[in-house]
């Protein structure tokens, strides 16, 4: 009988199942980018992408509450090098945005890379192999009955899980007891019907202004409990007409002069919301107070302009942008209340002031865990210091993604990443390039046989976040009249960069290696003399003293005369397109 057989000999196995040269947690915006870049800059195809929930998305995924959209135009919350010409309005919803993660997803082909349902619950940094080890627990069902948890090896590993990942509970006494039901604003409970119900909600920040004039029709009674007020501008939100959409789609020049005049603006706005004494401030100030005085013509005699009129910097807090929330807050049906919650009762909520409310559903618009990076990942890095020791004094990293006894490891969306003025977008494309950078100098060692533990240097770090804070600590974000999510328990801004997008962009145009160092393999120099080796001197063979990554120019870099000539030009090979067939005709050149 012949050895022949009428199929390829192709190996089986699963083997790789417990092995990446990258593992990346979280299957957001920034996850996404993080695999595009690696297949697109490095080629790769051995990463796996952990996602906790049941879908790609992120923070577009886990919120699905009523009125869910963005504060950042629709032209602007895209990849740059994926544009979406169809966005129906000005501000996109969750549901229109999770459908363009997906569409990404797709269209890259990242599906095969994504393990659903698998929740990261420890990763430790292993000093022997130079390797990450990741404990991860299965969640979904069926695939749990396989195996409930198992570990991954990985030389790279990145945290894309974002800040806007973990509810945040407030801390009220008697919040177990309550009768009716209770649901965060991320966790939405759309089985529950708010019909005629009683509802109470927590909070009056970015979330409670898009969920209050949603459900308002809805209920018999709406009660708003507001710890401090909020700057509030109008959004002007509409729909993006189908002749507009058409433009967008089929001449790009203007979709994309239309996308970098949004980043022009939005950078201007940076003044904003740091510079409490700018003039762009007072206007801030201005357009707020008279949008409230419209929308609520006799808030002086109810009292509401007082209640709603912040005494602190636009900035301090997240300015707010909304169309119809103070029209909410006027309405009959909804009382505005400032007096501090003293507890939760099993029918409703009492305050200090001795004011009680019955309410069938408790609604907790309080945010999430933004202080707590990476929460509630165990992270141990090498010589078994743990990042909670690492952060005890509070959360920092070198251009907030890389940590100092953290090798081969990298984040996005961390500390000092947040903007108050623009799209998140334009900071995770330059953080993407830079970890890319990074990936590339660890899998060159390891092909060359080595493998590298690649970390930045602690006095670089330190100098780093030192010359931010001086920065930060004469901001807005830092008026002690308010309190954010912004600030840590000892009033430092541990979330928002300090500088305007195009600044973060150019600072992570290259990778300075004198910035890192690296724990390297047996016999080496590193070893040898004792201590680590500037990364410099080691990595990509030789070594190399910089790598230039480019950057994204989304800012406006061509002039609306080369604009107009670009449209011209499209318009004019169209028209030639179209008549292509008439005009030999037309001069006797073809019968």
């Amino acid at each position: 009988m012949s050895d022949s057989q009428p199929w390829p000999q192709v190996p089986v196995g699963n083997k790789d199942r417990t092995d990446a040269a990258v593992v990346i947690i979280g299957a957001g915006i920034s996850g996404i980018c993080m695999a595009i870049d690696l297949i697109k800059r490095n080629c790769l195809q051995n990463f796996i992408i952990l996602e906790k929930s049941s879908s790609v998305g992120g923070t577009w995924h886990d919120n699905a509450y009523p009125g869910c959209s963005c504060d950042v135009w629709s032209m602007l919350y895209s990849y740059s090098f994926e544009q979406n010409p169809y966005w129906s309005r000005e501000y996109p919803g969750q549901e229109e945005i999770l459908d363009y993660l997906r569409n990404v997803a797709q269209k890259y082909g990242l599906y095969k890379y994504i393990r659903f349902n698998t929740s990261v619950e420890e990763a430790h940094w292993d000093d022997e192999n130079r390797r990450w080890k990741i404990d991860v627990k299965v969640t979904g069902g069926k695939d749990a009955e396989f195996n409930p948890a198992y570990s991954i090896n990985t030389d790279f590993l990145v945290s894309a899980v974002g800040q806007l990942n973990r509810p945040r509970y407030p801390d009220i006494e008697g919040l177990e007891s309550f009768k009716g039901k209770i649901m965060h604003s991320a966790r939405w409970d759309w089985s529950q019907s708010l019909e005629g119900k009683s509802v109470g909600i927590i909070g009056n920040g970015a979330t409670a202004a898009q969920i209050i004039p949603e459900i308002l029709p809805s209920t018999s009674s709406l009660t708003v409990y507001q710890r401090s007020p909020n700057w509030i501008i109008p959004r002007l939100d509409g729909p993006v007409s189908p002749f507009r959409r058409a433009v967008y789609r089929y001449l790009p020049p203007v979709r994309w002069r239309i996308r970098a005049s949004m980043m022009d603006f939005r950078e201007s706005f940076h003044e904003a919301v740091t510079d409490g004494a700018s003039a762009f401030a007072s206007l801030i100030r201005t357009s707020c107070l008279d949008a409230m005085k419209a929308q609520i013509p006799n808030g002086n005699e109810t009292g509401l302009w007082d209640k709603l009129t912040p005494d602190y910097s636009p900035g301090c807090k997240r300015v707010i942008m909304s169309d119809h929330y103070y029209a909410a807050l006027s309405n009959p049906k909804t009382m505005l209340e400032t007096s501090k919650i003293a507890r939760i009762t099993e029918t409703g909520i009492e305050l200090e002031s001795g004011n009680n409310y019955q309410h069938d559903i408790i609604v907790l618009a309080t945010g999430f865990r933004t202080v707590e990076f990476m929460y509630p990942i165990k992270v141990t890095g090498t010589g078994g210091r743990s990042l909670a020791d690492i952060w005890s004094q509070g959360a920092s990293a070198l251009y907030g993604m890389t940590v100092p006894s953290l090798p081969n490891f990298g984040m996005f969306y961390g500390p000092n990443t947040n903007l108050g003025h623009s799209s998140i977008i334009l900071m995770i494309e330059a953080q993407s390039r830079y970890l890319n950078a990074l990936v590339s100098a660890v899998l060159d060692a390891r092909n060359r046989g080595d493998r590298i533990g690649l970390v930045p240097k602690e006095s670089r770090t330190d100098a780093f976040n030192d010359k931010i804070q001086a920065v930060l600590k004469e901001s807005s974000f830092a008026d002690p009249k308010c309190e954010s999510w912004y600030k840590n328990k000892d009033g430092r801004i541990i979330n928002n960069w300090s500088g305007t997008v195009v600044e973060y962009q150019e600072m992570l145009s290259k990778v300075d290696w004198e910035d890192f160092e690296t724990i390297t393999g047996k016999g080496d120099v590193a070893e040898q003399s004792g201590g680590n080796v500037s990364a410099s001197r080691v990595v990509f063979g030789s070594g190399k003293q910089e790598t230039k990554i480019g950057r994204v120019r989304e800012e406006t870099v061509v002039s609306n005369t080369v604009l107009a000539l670009g449209t011209l030009s499209a318009v004019a090979a169209g028209a030639a397109w179209i008549y292509r067939g008439k005009l030999p005709k037309r001069l006797g050149l073809r019968a």
